[in-house]
């Protein structure tokens, strides 16, 4: 008989039960692959080298199976996500240490420079190890985000009127960050609604789904009018969504939740080149399975990384003696999507 901790259950549970996130975030529900933000990066690059091209924003924690859902895999770790506690107010607490209250500017890069001359000479006796690249430029950039950073994340420097229209709850300060980033060249930025899942309602569906979306409603159309009103609508590609649905039938024992569901649900795409006002597929009479145009989640990526520019078939990586893919051999660009 085997004894197993329960850290070690719960883990072993989020990887059986949670191949759904890891298939929309990465491709792949089973295997360890670069989640799609990672690929934009390492496709793309980022316009801002003094912070991350790659931010996961989650307020209280992680979601369920954490960093994997924006992991680098086996890309370079320079792509991997950087995570962001969106709970914290205060902008120094957002990003950890991101305030030296000990050493000067000079002093710290002097610090900065003798560390990482030993850091590379570490490096070239062991050329095989890309690990080690991506902890020195990871250095450099946290040096380097302490110029910018703190100002990037403080919404205290918008006006009254732009705060308003977000609104005051955690959604809304996470997707003024988000407008705020986008501004400064940042590539990517993931925004979840809250450690754990949510929205995963076994019970009192009607009751939190219902305050869920009242929490994002305020916020999501403040964020794409905010973005149509400074001109960068067009130029930024919004994808909102999950990695389920939920079922048409009440969920025993209480009746009043809903199962997963992955036969059938919906998202949407704005801006970015993407067709406005374009509805694609349904769902049969009941709302369980896609019978119309069923889109499957590698036609999903492939879309998108159409609409960012890429022909997914070849944004590739060569690793372990092949080429992978976000979409590994599969997807399908859905052209009625794009304007």
């Amino acid at each position: 008989m085997v004894s197993i901790s329960q850290p070690a259950l719960r883990f072993l549970a989020e990887v059986i039960s949670e191949p759904s996130l890891m298939l929309m975030n990465c491709g792949d529900g089973r295997l360890s692959r670069p989640s799609f933000g990672s690929w934009v990066t390492y496709g793309l690059g980022s316009e801002n080298q003094n912070m991350p091209g790659f931010i996961a924003m989650c307020p209280g924690g992680y979601p369920i199976v954490a960093t994997r859902n924006w992991r680098s895999a086996f890309l370079p770790g320079v792509y991997q996500g950087t995570y962001i506690d969106t709970k914290q107010k205060d902008v120094a607490k957002l990003i950890a240490n991101i305030r030296n209250e000990v050493l000067s500017a000079t002093e710290q890069r002097r610090q900065l420079d003798f560390v990482q001359k030993l850091n590379r000479q570490h490096r070239e006796r062991r050329a095989e190890d890309a690990r080690l690249e991506a902890r020195i430029q990871s250095f450099e950039l946290a040096y380097r985000m302490q110029s910018e950073a703190v100002e990037a994340f403080d919404i205290n420097r918008e006006t009254k009127h732009v705060r308003e229209m977000y609104g005051e709850g955690t959604h809304g300060r996470q997707l003024l960050i988000t407008r705020r980033l986008i501004e400064r060249g940042v590539r990517f930025i993931q925004v979840w609604s809250g450690a754990g899942q949510p929205w995963d309602n076994h019970n009192d569906l009607e009751k939190l789904h219902r305050k869920l979306a009242g929490e994002w409603d305020q916020p999501i159309a403040a964020f794409l009018t905010d973005l149509k009103q400074r001109g960068l609508f067009e130029s930024t590609l919004v994808l909102w969504g999950g990695e389920f649905g939920r079922t048409p039938v009440a969920e025993l024992p209480k009746l009043n939740g809903r199962d997963h569901n992955h036969y059938g649900f919906t998202c949407w795409l704005a801006g970015g080149g993407v067709r406005g006002g374009t509805v694609y597929g349904a769902t049969d009479e009941f709302g369980f399975r896609a019978v119309e145009n069923p889109v499957h989640v590698h036609d999903l990526h492939a879309t998108m990384l159409e609409l960012l520019g890429f022909d997914h078939t070849r944004l590739t990586y060569r690793y372990a003696g092949r080429d992978f893919r976000l979409t590994d051999v599969h997807g399908t660009v859905i052209r009625d999507l794009i304007a």
